[in-house]
């Protein structure tokens, strides 16, 4: 199942073969019993995702702001399954700590920037998933995420920035140096 079409995450999850269905599920039942509760869960690029709803972050995800700001996600892949940890992409200091966790249950790890890649279920170390979850907080990440934006901070970052920050009157421009000149070439 590489691209699916399901419109909800019950959809998406009967439409997966038993031994995916397994560990979709629980990869979900993990992230769900660690998750900040300001995260929602929904589908997200056509897979189940967690993210900051619009309701709590409305400048949204800076790609497409009509999506909701991505924090993790699972997929059924057509040769693995793939869990997205976009928190952990922003967060050196977290992912070097994801990566030892992982490493340290004795479970191969194969991982490009965010996404972690497995066969089964049991390829899955779920207390160091749990972990990596419930370590990063909303409002943490979406300061972070604020201070790693390309066009510059938009949610929480913005608003304090404004409050610290009052803006300076414009300087106002001299004439005198444009009339003195006008004056010089009326001469001439």
């Amino acid at each position: 199942m590489a691209t699916s079409t399901a419109k909800t995450i019950a959809e998406y999850v009967k439409a997966l073969p038993d031994d995916r269905r397994e560990a979709v599920q629980a990869i979900r039942a993990t992230v769900n019993k660690n998750i900040d509760p300001i995260f929602a869960e929904g589908m997200q690029y056509n897979m189940p995702a967690w993210f900051v709803p619009h309701s709590f972050y409305p400048a949204g995800y800076h790609c497409d702001a009509k999506q909701p700001l991505p924090f993790a996600s699972v997929a059924s892949q057509k040769n693995h399954i793939g869990i997205y940890l976009f928190c952990i992409y922003q967060d050196d200091e977290l992912r070097e700590w994801f990566v030892d966790a992982w490493k340290a249950s004795g479970k191969k790890l194969d991982m490009g920037k965010s996404c972690i890649r497995v066969k089964k279920l049991d390829d899955v170390p779920l207390d160091v998933l749990g972990k990596a979850i419930k370590k990063m907080k909303a409002k943490a990440f979406i300061e972070h995420y604020d201070s790693l934006r390309p066009d510059g901070p938009k949610g929480m970052a913005a608003t304090a920035s404004k409050k610290k920050v009052a803006k300076k009157p414009a300087a106002k421009k001299t004439t005198k140096k444009k009339t003195a000149k006008k004056k010089a070439s009326k001469r001439a």
